[in-house]
């Protein structure tokens, strides 16, 4: 079984828009919301498939 979503890379930035939250806010809530980030070098990204999963599961 294969998840929705595509494997790209979002910004926090970008995670916070679709959240509706901000940015700082991702980044220092993401593991209690459960989220999954990758570390890109210092760079913090999230697989869009993960946050539309998260969404799924929270919001609908």
């Amino acid at each position: 079984m294969t998840q929705g979503g595509s494997n790209r890379l979002l910004t926090p930035e970008e995670v916070a828009e679709w959240l509706k939250v901000s940015d700082t806010t991702v980044r220092n809530k993401y593991r209690t919301w459960g989220l999954k980030a990758q570390k890109v070098g210092r760079l913090l990204r999230f697989r869009e498939r993960d946050i539309i999963a998260y969404l799924e599961d929270h919001y609908e």
